[in-house]
């Protein structure tokens, strides 16, 4: 086996982050400092070390998280509580979240410690398809739809961003939809401050696709399109919808059919 492979299916990192680490010479196999990336190594066989400590295979981990609103998609943080903090396993080493949502994002969230899985879902050239449920202030016309759908300009010396789809589920007023809306406690200061501007205001909800994975990506998008979000869940990756039997804050592994739909190639979609 290569020695990057062994490495990323070992979780001590992504197939890129690995590739740096033999480069820079963190890896010994038999005592030996490899710097090549694709030596062959024998995984059964061989002594292979990371900065000294024995590199060790274990069972791949796959979980579908359903993430609140509040914490912050990282492994470890000073000041905030994050997606790891939720989770209470055995053994946690290696595992680490597939892409990231924003801090005030909830809903799907996949963790693993298979560093070719999350290779295969987040790579920008594998176009995995993500789909948002989203609450704005604004309205969604079907010109600034088409807009969406054709390439919307969301920074400078940026390239287009594209809808993959869009489709608008409620239109109104905010008075007679406030109830409506999953407006969580960190954006509620927001809609305060909206309302503040001018009143009354149209609001939209609906479902946005994308292919890509820019930072704060939909809300960027939502912005040039005149609208401003309040509310965003991510629903699914690929075929994997999440489970909204699960509890937000809740976690459970993933079944070999959902891991199976995300591997099927026909996710593999092109932009």
């Amino acid at each position: 086996m290569r020695l990057d492979k062994f490495l990323a299916l070992a979780s001590v990192g992504t197939r890129k982050i690995v590739r740096n680490y033999v480069l820079e010479g963190k890896v010994t196999v038999n005592n030996q400092k490899i710097e090549i990336p694709a030596a062959e190594i024998d995984e059964n066989a061989d002594d292979i070390r990371y900065l000294g400590k024995k590199v060790v295979q274990i069972g791949k981990m796959y979980y579908m998280f359903h993430k609140p609103a509040g914490c912050i998609t990282a492994r470890k943080d000073e000041n905030s509580k994050t997606v790891l903090d939720y989770f209470d396993i055995d053994n946690m080493d290696g595992l680490f979240p597939v892409g990231r949502l924003d801090k005030d994002t909830e809903g799907l969230l996949l963790l693993t410690n298979d560093g070719e899985f999350n290779h295969r879902l987040m790579f920008p050239d594998k176009h995995v398809e993500k789909t948002y449920f989203f609450w704005a202030f604004g309205s969604l016309d079907v010109e600034a739809q088409n807009h969406l759908k054709m390439g919307i300009n969301i920074g400078e010396d940026e390239a287009l961003a594209k809808a993959i789809k869009i489709e608008v589920i409620e239109e109104g007023l905010y008075q007679e939809l406030k109830d409506k809306m999953n407006i969580n406690e960190i954006n509620i200061h927001k809609v305060k401050d909206i309302r503040r501007d001018s009143y009354p205001q149209l609001v939209v909800s609906g479902y946005l696709t994308i292919s890509e994975g820019r930072k704060h990506q939909i809300k960027r998008m939502l912005k040039a399109a005149g609208c401003y979000v309040v509310y965003l869940k991510r629903v699914s990756i690929g075929e994997l919808i999440l489970d909204e039997s699960l509890e937000k804050g809740h976690y459970r592994e993933l079944t070999e059919q959902e891991i199976n739909k995300l591997y099927q190639n026909d996710l593999i979609t092109s932009a």
